[in-house]
C-alpha cells in the first residue's frame, strides 16, 4: 500500500506516518525501486496498533520505548509486559478520573432538568 492509502485507511496524515517512521515508532518501511514508501499488511498491523495506543494517550516516548525493546527480541518479553502493565494502570487511573467527571457533570446537568421547569414558568407572561 502507499502511504496515501494508508493515512486513508487508518485516517492519519501522511506527515504523521513519516514523522513516526523518523523517530523509531514504526519500523522502516520498504520502499520500491522508485523510492515510495510500499506498506505491507505486518507496517500496517504496526500502524494499527500505534493509532490504537495513542488513542488511549499512551506518550510517544513509551511506544518508542516498546519498540526498541520488540526489535531487541524474545529476551525483552518481560520488560515489554511490564511497560504494558504499567500503561495498562496508567489508563485505568485516568478512565476512573473520567468516570468521577461524568457523574459529576451528569448529577449536575439532573440538578438543571429539575431547575428548568420552575424557570419557564418565572418566564410565562400572564395572559392579556
Amino acid at each position: 500500500m502507499t502511504i496515501a492509502e494508508v493515512s486513508k485507511k487508518f485516517d492519519i496524515s501522511a506527515d504523521t506516518l513519516r514523522y513516526y517512521e523518523r523517530i523509531g515508532l514504526l519500523p522502516p518501511v520498504r520502499r520500491t525501486s522508485g523510492g515510495i514508501r510500499d506498506y505491507t499488511q505486518e507496517d500496517c498491523n504496526w500502524v494499527e496498533f500505534i493509532k490504537c495506543m495513542r488513542g488511549a494517550g499512551l506518550p510517544i516516548e513509551v511506544l518508542i520505548e516498546y519498540m526498541e525493546l520488540f526489535s531487541q527480541g524474545d529476551a525483552t518479553i518481560p520488560a515489554r509486559k511490564e511497560l504494558l502493565v504499567e500503561q495498562r494502570g496508567e489508563l485505568a487511573r485516568r478512565i476512573a478520573e473520567m468516570r468521577a467527571v461524568l457523574n459529576r457533570l451528569d448529577k449536575k446537568i439532573a440538578g438543571y432538568e429539575q431547575w428548568a421547569p420552575k424557570t419557564k414558568e418565572k418566564l410565562r407572561r400572564p395572559a392579556d
